[in-house]
């Protein structure tokens, strides 16, 4: 039986999280804890690339993570972003996110309507003349270069953060009593490693979201009871509200 729940990523902001509502629907306990943490590069570190900033008239944002170091780099080293710049971001999500930092311009700011990557490809190729930038995480896979590759879409990939452990406490490992464990990333899973080399799955239950995760799960020889998304549960929560509704009994 379900009782706690361990979920490897920052506490919602919101009161309105659908993990909140699952946890007061099956009378579960959800812990909020992320495995891992993210660390933007220093000047010093990112100038190693060799990378122009300013050779690039567009920037290409996958995550928050990218936005906020792209834009931190940029103070450090004292680079003034032109107006002219423009920004395609793979969700409205990340695109409005920007404002943090830029005045919001629809006519700059373009995002893709399906959130999947190839859907943000096709509009880029209506700006083709582009120099794109595309900040990245030291842990990534080649499938969005490949992707602007092989439609002929003059780029350059940085590293600009990168993703490591978020270590345990002792007293965090000691009190360690989770019936299910959720998370979102490989990182997260060589987290798990890191902080618990003598790990045995027993009767925890692993969720997964994201091929590339439930992969990495199964690459660990560890059972995976939830992946997300799928054609029935396009999130997580959905997918783990079905779950204990099947097996609150």
């Amino acid at each position: 039986m379900i009782k706690k729940i361990l979920v490897s990523q920052p506490q919602p902001s919101s009161e309105k999280s659908p993990y909140y509502d699952i946890a007061k629907d099956f009378g579960v306990e959800i812990v909020f804890r992320p495995f891992i943490k993210v660390e933007g590069l220093t000047a010093k570190e990112f100038r190693q690339q060799k990378v122009n900033i300013l050779e690039h008239s567009a920037v290409i944002f996958t995550s928050r993570h990218a936005i906020d170091n792209y834009f931190t780099i940029a103070k450090e080293m004292r680079i003034a972003i032109p107006q002219t710049m423009k920004y395609f971001c793979v969700t409205e999500q990340i695109a409005l996110y920007i404002q943090k930092y830029v005045q919001y311009r629809k006519r700059k700011i373009f995002y893709g309507t399906s959130g999947k990557m190839p859907d943000l490809v096709q509009l880029m190729l209506k700006h083709k003349e582009e120099n794109f930038l595309l900040p990245m995480s030291d842990v990534h896979n080649n499938e969005v270069p490949d992707m602007l590759t092989s439609k002929g879409l003059k780029h350059t990939e940085c590293i600009m953060y990168r993703t490591v452990s978020n270590d345990f406490t002792q007293e965090e490992i000691d009190s360690f009593d989770y019936d299910m464990m959720i998370f979102f990333s490989p990182a997260g899973i060589h987290s798990l490693s890191k902080n618990f080399p003598n790990f045995k799955q027993g009767k925890i239950k692993i969720a997964a979201f994201g091929p590339t995760t439930a992969k990495e799960v199964k690459d660990h020889k560890l059972k995976l009871a939830i992946e997300a998304p799928s054609k029935e549960h396009l999130s997580m929560t959905s997918a783990l509200r079905e779950y204990l509704e099947k097996h609150k009994k």
